[in-house]
């Protein structure tokens, strides 16, 4: 079986998949691969990975080799000539007075190109400014204007839990979040308390919906009138994971039902 490993070239930036081929590569190494975008230096961040290795073996390239110390020194050149040209970069921004946030800079490991990563509240005018850039830095220049989801990827952070943010950490993909999964399980619908860092919905409302759907497929709503052995009354309250639900009757008291747990071949389905 190949050795695939995972790769990412920049902090909190997306996981691509090699196979290591016959080098001793170990989680935490670093590597150097062939990219679309040229000769690339990222660290080995998962080493054997089960879910890409039924892909065909045409669809993962092969590592160059590990990374030697003076390609790593590299690196972290790279890194300062980055932090030289975001000061650059903020000081022309202000210059020309252009209503941008510049968020992060990345420059290719073998020089070719650098980029700039910004937020807008729409487009931007940034002509002079990418000129100057050029002027100075000598390179291949660009300017991307994102999205601030992407911006708290880069940035990173806290969330409302205490725990480093998702997409900062493991998340390796945005998928979309609606306030109807907020409301699937009972939660608040405060914005304040169902926003993540980036003023969008938590990505973290995905990660339970799905078992919460399912667990309430046939429970009754709250609300709903219901006949019981005990008499007729109203749903008033859910406990979905217990997959009980209270009802007051019309006599005033309070019955609780429980019903049965989910079939075993619907939670292996899941």
């Amino acid at each position: 079986m190949e050795k695939v490993i995972g790769v990412r070239f920049r902090p909190g930036g997306k996981i691509y998949f090699f196979d290591a081929g016959e080098h001793p590569v170990k989680k935490g190494d670093y590597v150097l691969v062939k990219t679309e975008q040229g000769t690339g230096l990222g660290e080995v961040v998962e080493h054997g990975c089960p879910q890409v290795c039924c892909r065909g073996r045409s669809e993962i390239k092969r590592i160059e080799r590990p990374a030697r110390p003076e390609e790593i020194q590299k690196l972290q050149t790279n890194k300062e000539f980055e932090m030289d040209a975001r000061a650059y970069c903020l000081e022309r921004i202000a210059a020309h007075h252009l209503d941008m946030n510049l968020v992060d800079v990345e420059y290719y490991f073998d020089g070719g190109k650098i980029i700039f990563y910004f937020t807008a509240e729409g487009r931007v005018d940034f002509r002079e400014l990418l000129k100057d850039l050029v002027r100075r830095l000598r390179t291949r220049v660009e300017l991307r204007q994102i999205g601030i989801r992407n911006q708290a990827k880069m940035v990173g952070g806290l969330g409302s839990c205490g725990r480093p943010l998702c997409c900062a950490t493991f998340l390796k993909n945005f998928h979309a979040v609606s306030i109807k999964m907020a409301k699937e399980q009972n939660l608040s619908l405060n914005p304040t308390k169902i926003s993540g860092a980036c003023g969008r919905l938590m990505c973290c409302l995905q990660y339970e919906y799905e078992t919460y759907r399912e667990l309430k497929k046939d429970m009754p709503k709250i609300g709903k009138k219901v006949e019981l052995p005990e008499g007729r009354g109203k749903v008033i309250r859910q406990n979905v994971l217990d997959r009980t639900y209270t009802v007051i009757l019309e006599d005033g008291r309070e019955v609780e039902k429980k019903l049965d747990p989910i079939p075993t071949e619907t939670k292996e389905a899941q």
